[in-house]
Order: structure tokens, then sequence, then C-alpha cells
């Protein structure tokens, strides 16, 4: 049978399969399992009307891939950008089920979205839009079925016009969205979550590997990308734990930093975010340096950790090669497949090569604690709890580590690889077949696949 070409989903496909190809040559019976797991297990389509502020009605299309429930309910979240098609939300929840595995939380894997655009719009449009997508999803989604959350374009205002229309039809108030607001379910530190929990899977990664590059010390130069949740949090991690943050980037352009980048400059950012504005606008700042159309991985001389922040396949082939001869240690994915599958072969190329290589880390590991905090807040509302800043901190610090722990293990299992003394296990080999191995036992338990 021949399907449309879905570019995105076919990458992710692909990049898990050739990691499990070590590990499927000495369980073959699992193959079944990778037959079963790809196919997801329902994908919602649905049209969108909406009544903009001329009173004109306005189109969009809606999606809920909900690809795994073995471990728990659906969960991921909701996109809302003009770039939104069935591939890139399959290929997010794909990868969200094995990143959820990586969490040890029970939840299964699922994503959605629609191809509206919240930029330009008024709040009123927003929230008819919301109001309007909410009227059909409400049926496929309850806090023990499917748990969506926010994603690009989907920020609090969004997650609160959303979880409104919710209660409106379904006459009840419960924790079936997360990233809700700290005064009527939301976790503390949800929305930091994604960027600290990178800053907490690196500090391991950088302890095994390069730990003269410790994020305490000034001189440990990080580059980030992205300037939206995930860069700002990550960035403010960085830069409270002492080491220089020299870039940050959106869709027009990057601003690089010459001596770093500072707490109060990342927060404007923030607000300037939130209104919609470009970092273009700073192009004048003194002391940074902005350059139209370019992503900041070959605008550096010298950077020691690389953290794609943005969107999927930021980072190219010729990019990768451009961070390995600045010197790059450590990249580790905040956003959602960062680097393309051949940016990905120079770096294990490197790490295999050389003990003092680059050392890669997957987002569906480096970036699950944004989802963990869902996880625990979906906790927290099944109990009508709040937990402490301290608290959820303190969880989200335990499960990175545990899930750091996993990958490593399983890397060094089942790469393939002959590891020599010194050489780093492959953490893509390790976050894929450590999740996929969760996710394919409980199915098979669950009678998915025999």
């Amino acid at each position: 049978m021949v399907f449309p070409s879905e570019p995105e989903f076919e990458q992710a496909l692909h990049e898990l399969t050739t990691s499990l190809e070590p590990f499927l040559a000495a369980n073959p019976h699992y193959k079944k399992a990778l037959d079963v797991v790809q196919v997801p297990e329902r994908v919602l389509q649905f049209r969108v009307v909406w009544e903009d502020d001329q009173g004109v009605p306005q189109v969009n299309r809606g999606f809920r891939v909900q690809y795994n429930s073995a471990l728990g309910p659906y969960k991921g979240g909701l996109r809302l950008h003009p770039s939104v098609n069935l591939s890139i939300l399959k290929f997010l929840g794909f990868e969200q089920t094995f990143k959820n595995a990586l969490t040890g939380l029970s939840m299964g894997g699922g994503k959605g979205g629609s191809d509206f655009d919240p930029k330009g719009k008024s709040d009123s449009e927003i929230r008819r839009f919301c109001n309007a997508f909410m009227l059909e999803l409400y049926r496929h989604i309850g806090k023990d079925t499917d748990v969506p959350a926010g994603d690009i374009g989907t920020g609090a205002r969004e997650i609160g016009f959303l979880f409104g229309a919710y209660k409106k039809l379904r006459n009840e108030f419960t924790g079936m969205l997360t990233g809700k607001g700290l005064n009527w379910g939301g976790s503390f530190i949800r929305p930091e979550a994604t960027g600290y929990g990178v800053i907490y899977y690196v500090e391991h990664m950088i302890a095994k590997a390069c730990p003269e590059y410790s994020l305490t010390l000034p001189s440990t130069l990080v580059a980030i990308s992205g300037s939206g949740n995930v860069a700002q949090f990550t960035a403010l991690k960085v830069i409270e734990l002492g080491a220089t943050v020299v870039s940050l980037s959106d869709s027009r352009g990057s601003l690089i930093a010459e001596k770093g980048y500072t707490k109060e400059f990342i927060q404007e950012i923030g607000q300037l975010k939130l209104k919609g504005g470009s970092l273009e606008s700073l192009a004048d700042r003194s002391g940074y340096t902005y350059h139209a159309g370019k992503r900041p991985w070959t605008l550096l001389p010298t950077v020691h950790i690389a953290l794609p922040g943005a969107t999927q396949n930021e980072v190219s082939k010729e990019e990768a090669e451009a961070l390995v001869a600045a010197g790059v240690r450590i990249v580790a994915e905040g956003s959602n497949m960062g680097c393309t599958e051949g940016a990905i072969a120079v770096f294990e190329a490197s790490r295999k090569a050389n003990p003092k290589g680059v050392w890669y880390a997957p987002g569906k590991a480096s970036n699950c604690g944004g989802v963990a905090v869902s996880g625990l807040e979906m906790a927290q509302n099944s109990q009508r709890l709040a937990w402490s800043t301290e608290e959820v901190d303190a969880k989200l610090k335990s499960i990175m580590t545990e899930c750091f722990n996993i990958c490593y293990s399983a890397g060094g299992k089942w790469s393939g690889e002959e590891l020599k003394e010194g050489t780093l296990p492959s953490l893509l080999s390790g976050a894929n077949v450590a999740g996929f191995i969760k996710v394919a036992d409980a199915m098979k338990e669950q009678g998915d696949w025999w």
C-alpha cells in the first residue's frame, strides 16, 4: 500500500529503526512490536470555523494524533502554527510515546494542534478559535483518556481559553489539560520545566564527558537557539548556574552576545515574545550582534555546549560540522528532533572517533522534563493538591537523573559498538532502545502484539 509522503514522521521512524537494529538482531521477536507501534491508535482530523474581529468566518484544520496508550492516557501538546500538518504531528506523537516512557510516569503518547497562527491575532480572535477548536476536541479527551498540553503557539493564554471551553461543554472541572494557571490547578515550574530539565540532563553529560566545562564556570560558552519558552528558561538556568549564554535566535535571525546574555535581557526578550515581537527589534543593542536569516551554529568561533531549542531539523549537517570545528563537546536537544539525520551522523562519528568528541543527546531524552512536570501536574490534580516549587524541582531533577542513567546504560548495552576505554556510549541508541522496550513490553502484556 502506498501512503502519502510524511517526511518528518519518516525521519523519526528511520532514526528509531536504525537505533534498534542491534537490539532487534538479538531479540527478533520484537520486530512485530516495531510494526505495530509505528501505527497510531487513532488519528482525528476536523474542521475549525471561527469568526475574526471583522465578523468574517475563517476556517482551519484541527488534529489530534492519539498515538499510544500502553503506559497511560495519551499525553502531548497542542501546536498552533501555520506549518502544522499530519506528518509533523505524527512525528511528534511518535517521539512523545518514547519520551514519556523515559520519564517513568504513567503517560502514553499523543500530539495535536492546528494550522491556525496566533501571531497577529487579537485576544478575542484567539478565544473564539479556542472555543471552536475545543467544540470538536472535547469529545475525544479527558483526564483518564487524553491530556493535551501547550506547545509552539499554545501558551498560558490559549490553555486558559481551551480549559474554559472544555469546562463549559462538560460541566466539570478536571485536570484534562496541563500547563494551567497556578491559581486553578497548574503546577509550579511547569513553564520552566523543559528548559530546566535540559540543563539537569546536560549536567550529567558534562560530569561524565568534560567536567572542565562545568556550567558553574563563566568560561563555559553555551549556544542556544530559539527564544520561546524552552530557550528562555534554558538560558536563565545556565546564567543562574554561572556559565555564559552566547546566542538566541528566532525565525528571522540570530542575536549573538559578545560577552554573554544577562538575566534581565532574557526576561526582556520574554516580554517581547509575549507581544509577538522579533529579535530583529534588538539589533542595535550594545554588546549584541544581529544576523538576519541565520541560525547561531555557524556564527560562533568557539562554543562548548550547544542546545537547539527552537523547532525540528534546525541543525544541518554543515552546521554540525561548524559546531565540531568550534570545539563543541555536548549537543542536547531542547527542541524535538532538532538535528537532521546528517547532523546526528556528524556528532555520532565525532564521539566514536575521539574521546574528546561530541556527545549528543536526542530530545526524547534531554527535553522530557517538560512533559515530566505535566505528569506531576496530573498527579497533583488527581489529589487536589499543589506541591511547592522545591518539591516539584526535586522530582524533576530525580526524573532527569533516572532518564540519563537509563539512556547511558542502554546505550552501552545496545548501541552495537565495541566501546573502548574512555569512549562514551550512544545516548541516541540508549534513549530509543530503552523507550521502545518499555512501550513494547506493556503492549505485549495488553495483547497488542504477540
